[in-house]
């Protein structure tokens, strides 16, 4: 018996639903710090719904891809919430890969928007889709619904693809749903976080 005994977690619920939810639980806590940089609950969900908004006008709902072009930032985390929240699943490319490699990945998820920020920019190769800059745009998307959108999305459509680096081929990109993350939210809060205080915060190198 390898395994101990497994956890039951919430099977109608989405990733960014459980996100809301604590959101609602702890709105004025701290959700993120990155460097001289930090937002609320309240201030992440509410720059999440704003940003998913404006991804549905521009025709993103369930499984459809969205390219995440972005340094480690506060942004990265708005791009991936508000992705979701728009009933998409997130593509992140690292943007220091060489471009055959980005132009591959832009073209084979046949993504109709890339959120990056505007030094990023330029290191895009040339695509069709509508470019975001989670910075540089930030103004006009605050005036965007603050409530999130409804899109119908569910724990079995997509939450992100993750792309191979294609050294021993093409690049490929591996489909996990949001009933997996969830899964391994609920195992990681049983196990690794069990015994975490409320207010301690936890370090992402990732």
């Amino acid at each position: 018996d390898w395994n101990g005994p497994s956890a039951e977690f919430p099977r109608d619920l989405c990733l960014h639903d459980a996100f809301a939810a604590q959101a609602l639980r702890t709105p004025e806590a701290l959700a993120v710090i990155c460097r001289e940089e930090q937002l609320t609950f309240r201030e992440l969900d509410t720059r999440a719904n704003q940003l998913a908004h404006r991804l549905v006008k521009l025709g993103v709902g369930p499984d459809v891809r969205v390219v995440l072009c972005v340094e480690r930032s506060v942004e990265a985390l708005v791009g991936i919430l508000g992705t979701l929240k728009a009933g998409g699943a997130y593509v992140p490319i690292d943007p220091s890969y060489p471009r055959e490699w980005l132009a591959h990945v832009l073209l084979d998820t046949g993504a109709p928007v890339v959120l990056t920020q505007q030094h990023l920019r330029d290191t895009l190769p040339p695509h069709s889709a509508h470019d975001i800059c989670l910075d540089s745009d930030a103004d006009a998307l605050s005036h965007e619904p603050s409530h999130a959108p409804a899109t119908g999305v569910t724990p079995e459509h997509l939450a992100y693809i993750i792309y191979t680096s294609g050294s021993t081929g093409r690049p490929k990109g591996v489909m996990i749903q949001h009933r997996s993350v969830l899964n391994l939210r609920v195992a990681l809060a049983a196990t690794v976080h069990a015994e975490a205080q409320p207010g301690e915060r936890v370090s992402v190198n990732a």
